[in-house]
């Protein structure tokens, strides 16, 4: 059985179940990325529901708005991987739980989670995973190791690619446990009539984007299987096609990857795009970014789990163009699973710059009723799949089953 996001206004009223219940989320810190993203979101929802909304984690950038929405933030070290440490932290869980009357605990990274399961045991509390991402590692001991995001009493997938792995790889764990529940968008941030185009032009103007220049926009951190390689080869194509007044732009946080930064740099020097290739570091303002550009490319090499940025920027209206592999099948249509009339955006080949060249030539070359048709047709694909509301409604909703069957009949 899955439970599919839909489309909904407002945090679900349907949630009643969880008023004055307490719901701990635990994370190894609160900064950039989806699962990050997702658990603010989550304890948005709760609170709007009346249940007290913990999360414990070492802290982050998001903390503050956690807190603003309404969120609780317990200073943890979720993020030790030390096998010594993760046993100790069992019990200071479990105390914790204890302490604050925790009455489900959800766990979405795979540290943590083998903390978490040891706590609920302790304390005889349900127990909700989320499956985040493609983790790496076929070994035994990897496998095994991972295999803690399937123990869940609900093990939930970002995607139906992230459901059908977790099933594959850890049959015996996860059984018929596994709910779909694709990552959630907000739709009043993401929302083409929600930037005002002073904060795109003040965007623009920190990028050292000309008035005339179009952007090519990736936006992800600064990692090897995020493709960023694939582009710049693309835009070198592109320069020597001719194609001029393009800039790209790789916003990401490098987070630590100096090696990386450097590779990437010669790469752009060793094809001569300075200035037209640029690195601009962590954005801020995403809505804004995705905004700003003319196209959004995703050009991963290993499979997205789900792939956040694509639905974002469709919901803008922004034309994607993204690597044919992982969950980008649920989130981007396009042919051959879609008449091109009803795309949404292109799918190329992963790690072939040739194709994404073409691809991202085709959207730049939309004229306007093409791209406003387009837009149109990717903004109701993402309100349909893709919602906040959905996404919380159908999360809390699985809270909110396993507290009945704990409570047992009424």
């Amino acid at each position: 059985m899955t439970v599919e996001s839909r489309q909904g206004g407002g945090f679900p009223a349907d949630a009643a179940p969880l008023a004055g219940a307490t719901i701990l989320q635990i994370i190894p810190a609160l900064d950039a990325g989806g699962a990050e993203r997702t658990t603010v979101d989550v304890a948005e929802a709760l609170a709007a529901a009346g249940a007290r909304a913990l999360v414990a984690t070492e802290g982050g950038r998001l903390v503050g708005e956690l807190q603003a929405k309404g969120g609780i933030w317990l200073p943890f070290p979720a993020g030790s991987k030390n096998p010594l440490s993760m046993a100790l932290h069992v019990g200071r869980l479990a105390r914790l739980c204890r302490r604050e009357g925790v009455d489900l605990v959800h766990a979405r990274s795979r540290a943590p989670a083998w903390v978490a399961l040891g706590a609920v045991r302790r304390r005889g509390l349900p127990f909700v995973t989320t499956y985040h991402g493609s983790y790496s590692g076929r070994t035994g001991v990897k496998v095994l190791y991972n295999s803690v995001m399937a123990r869940g009493d609900v093990v939930i997938a970002n995607s139906h690619y992230t459901g059908g792995l977790i099933r594959a790889l850890h049959p015996e764990q996860a059984g018929d446990r596994v709910r779909v529940i694709h990552r959630g968008t907000d739709l009043t941030l993401f929302s083409a009539g929600a930037v005002s185009a002073a904060r795109v032009e003040a965007l623009r103007r920190t990028w050292e984007v000309a008035p005339h220049e179009r952007v090519v926009l990736l936006a992800a951190r600064l990692t090897a299987w995020k493709g960023q390689r694939v582009l710049i080869e693309a835009a070198a194509l592109m320069r020597d096609r001719g194609l001029g007044d393009v800039a790209f732009i790789l916003a990401g946080d490098p987070q630590g990857r100096s090696a990386y930064e450097r590779e990437l740099d010669a790469l752009i020097a060793a094809r001569g795009l300075e200035g037209i290739v640029r690195r601009v570091g962590h954005c801020t303002d995403m809505p804004a970014a995705f905004r700003a550009a003319s196209v959004v490319a995703v050009p991963s090499v290993e499979p997205e789990a789900f792939g956040r940025s694509a639905v974002e920027a469709q919901a803008l209206g922004t034309p994607v163009v993204v690597s044919d592999l992982g969950a980008v099948p649920e989130t981007v249509l396009a042919p051959p699973d879609v008449p091109a009339s009803q795309r949404t955006g292109w799918r190329v080949p992963p790690a072939d710059a040739p194709a994404l060249a073409g691809a991202l030539v085709e959207a730049l070359s939309l004229g306007a009723s093409a791209r406003d048709a387009l837009a149109g047709r990717a903004r109701a694909h993402v309100e349909t799949h893709f919602s906040l509301e959905g996404m919380a409604r159908d999360t809390l909703a699985v809270y909110a089953s396993l507290l009945a069957q704990r409570r047992g009949p009424s």
